[in-house]
């Protein structure tokens, strides 16, 4: 079987651009982003009214040097970011050394001036809060510490406390400070206003206090309340809901009062991170109450709610506009049935809550912020061909930026657009997919299974808003080019089709009932025309290395070869050892499920071939994982190929990393599926 001329590279569908950490000035018509240029990570600054991109760094090596927590200052005549790390994992703030230097790089806190544009390193640190009035707060060994931005003063603690503090919020004058501390199985609210004044702790409780709001006129605070302490040990294989409450505050006297609680639901357990207080009237949230990601008003006066997005759809990435005034998000719907596999971008109007359309169409449109108070909006934009660049919008149209950038050989012409599909998994689930494939070629192609990691993720019918993504999405188009048909499955445990999809029963190591999805997969690959049936190979990352692995070791008859990146393998430790004489009902049967869900009890009837590849400073997933797995291999003589990456993550924050491990895999499945 001859495969397709191929007319591009990996290496030049690599190239895609990745913009990242969109933000907006408080004041102004300001914004500014990073952009990723084959590992070259700089910001760019771009201001109104004719928004012409100026770049304000000049890191020019391919360093894994991460760019994050990208802000403007209160007067919008700083940016303040962070420099270093891997903030897509655990362990953010430890140093990247993906080049394999002799001294270690630092994790820095770096502070640009809009006007003379010299970036400064201010500090070794992460993980910083601006306040209203210029101030730079920043966390280290769980405290509190302050630093000037002109570098006069040198950093000191802001106040000393016990336990760790994890969260800091500014009062809108700037004269206060909330804060939350972990004391162990509770977790406090408190306020500093200066070094005379005691902490003010605000309506203290055995219980756990989070994401604190102050009102606009400062005299309350709004936060999320959860459970505290250890409970029962109930049975470990039976969903239970997990409340959580929203409750306010008065700041003088600290007497909070409950306003609103979750339904006592599976759906009504699942807490996101959106959570606002934008005028005196109302509080804004996220909540999965009624089986999709949506938005609700909690009004403040008679504590009842309002669904401010209706609709079978997810809203993501929420962002008020500087005044308060208007919410935008992106979600996954719109006039076309594929839209469901999109991203576009939806406002609300909180004065009267409507419901507008900003983007619509074919492209994928996410992160989107407000410039200003007149309508002006950002976003990241692309489609199924171009990968994504800053686009503004107002009332005279819309503006691409920086399509210069993208290099001269990047295929952009040459990729195909992929095609929703959807399936029938053995229990009648219905899982959706991305088919691509390439016009021409032979009558019977080889076929290829694209397994995403996360699981909370969804592919896409373009290039996605997730640099990890982004990258395997040019994977798939490289194998399209080379004549494989791939199909991108979006299995349960993600996003995108509702909480019953997102949450379902019996998943990962409780019985991996996502596996089905996957399977069904590559059935489905097996019964087109096109497909030759005997040529069908799987590869995925992270938690699509798990179900990559699983797929080798039980169906090796249908699955023909694969490469497994950074995947967990080993689920006989997901239960901790029980300690005392309680013991959960279901324990023992518990652990016998995980081991059952991993691939390890399956390793005999593993026979197709295997590229096992891993980053040695993984912080999402061990390297052991696959150290132990190859171990396996070793003692029960099984073939199988492996490439260790020292010193990269789990993101490849090395673009020439990235390009090895995408060539190794795309060699790896031609050299198995193709004559």
């Amino acid at each position: 079987m001859a495969s397709i001329a191929q007319r591009f590279t990996m290496a030049e569908v690599g190239k895609f651009s990745f913009p990242s950490e969109l933000t907006s000035s408080p004041t102004g018509k300001k914004i500014a982003w990073a952009m990723n240029e084959q590992g070259k990570r700089n910001i760019y600054l771009a201001k109104g009214p004719d928004f012409k991109p100026v770049k304000m760094t000049q890191f020019n090596e391919d360093d894994g040097q991460e760019i994050s927590s990208l802000q403007f200052t209160a007067d919008g005549n700083w940016l303040v970011f962070v420099r270093g790390g891997d903030h897509g994992g655990g362990n953010a703030s430890s140093t990247v050394n993906a080049q394999n230097l002799p001294t270690l790089p630092k994790v820095e806190i770096w502070k640009i001036a809009i006007d003379d544009p010299h970036p400064t390193p201010i500090l070794e640190g992460d993980d910083f809060t601006l306040g209203p009035q210029n101030q730079l707060l920043y966390l280290k060994g769980g405290q509190v510490w302050s630093a000037d931005l002109k570098g006069i003063d040198k950093p000191s603690q802001l106040f000393q406390i016990k336990g760790n503090v994890n969260s800091l919020e500014f009062s809108p004058d700037g004269k206060k400070l909330a804060f939350t501390v972990s004391r162990g199985g509770h977790q406090l609210l408190g306020i500093y206003e200066n070094q005379e004044t005691p902490i003010h702790w605000i309506a203290p409780s055995f219980h756990r206090y989070s994401q604190p709001k102050w009102s606009p006129d400062g005299t309350k605070i709004a936060f999320i309340k959860t459970q505290g302490g250890l409970g029962e040990a109930f049975p470990l294989l039976e969903p239970r809901h997990v409340p959580w409450e929203i409750w306010i505050a008065d700041i003088a006297s600290g007497e909070g009062k409950k306003l609103w609680k979750s339904p006592e639901t599976l759906r009504g357990s699942y807490r996101y991170f959106f959570f606002s207080y934008p005028n005196e009237k109302e509080l804004i949230f996220e909540s999965y109450q009624d089986g999709w990601q949506h938005l609700y008003s909690l009004n403040l006066e008679n504590s009842e709610t309002k669904l401010l997005t209706p609709g079978d759809y997810m809203v993501e990435q929420i962002k008020l506009s500087s005044d308060k005034k208007k919410v935008l998000f992106s979600a996954n719907t719109g006039a076309s049935k594929e839209d469901l596999d999109r991203r576009h971008i939806r406002s609300i109007d909180l004065a009267n809550k409507k419901l507008s359309w900003e983007t619509s169409g074919t492209g994928i449109e996410a992160y989107p912020v407000a410039i200003g108070n007149e309508g002006t909006i950002a976003y990241f934009s692309a489609d199924a061909q171009r990968s994504h660049l800053v686009t503004i919008q107002n009332s005279k149209g819309t503006k691409l930026l920086q399509e210069e950038i993208i290099p001269s050989d990047f295929p952009q012409k040459l990729l195909v657009t992929p095609k929703q599909v959807s399936f029938k998994a053995p229990d009648g689930t219905t899982v959706y997919g991305q088919l691509f494939e390439k016009e021409g070629g032979p009558a019977n192609k080889p076929a290829v299974v694209f397994v995403h990691g996360g699981p909370q993720r969804q592919m896409l019918l373009g290039w996605s808003y997730m640099d990890y993504y982004s990258n395997t999405y040019s994977i798939n188009q490289y194998l399209a080019e080379l004549g494989f048909v791939v199909l991108s499955v979006n299995y349960r445990l993600g996003i995108g089709y509702g909480y019953e999809f997102h949450r379902p029963a019996y998943g990962y190591y409780q019985g991996a009932v996502e596996y089905q999805d996957i399977k069904a997969g590559g059935e489905f690959l097996a019964s087109l025309p096109q497909v030759n049936s005997e040529k069908i190979g799987i590869y995925g990352g992270s938690y699509g290395g798990y179900l990559t692995s699983l797929a080798l070791a039980r169906d090796s008859k249908l699955f023909k070869v694969g490469v497994d990146i950074h995947g967990v393998h080993d689920m006989d430790k997901r239960y901790d050892s029980p300690e005392g004489f309680e013991v959960a009902p279901d324990y023992e049967k518990a652990k016998e499920i995980a081991w059952k869900s991993s691939p390890m009890p399956d390793l005999k009837t593993w026979t197709s071939p295997v590229l096992f590849i891993h980053a040695d400073d993984d912080r999402n997933v061990a390297v052991s994982q696959t150290t132990d797995l190859i171990r396996r291999f070793d003692e029960m003589g099984k073939p199988y190929e492996s490439i260790l990456i020292p010193g990269d993550t789990h993101h490849w924050m090395k673009w020439e990393n990235m390009i090895r491990v995408d060539q190794a895999t795309a060699d790896f499945l031609k050299k198995h599926l193709m004559d």
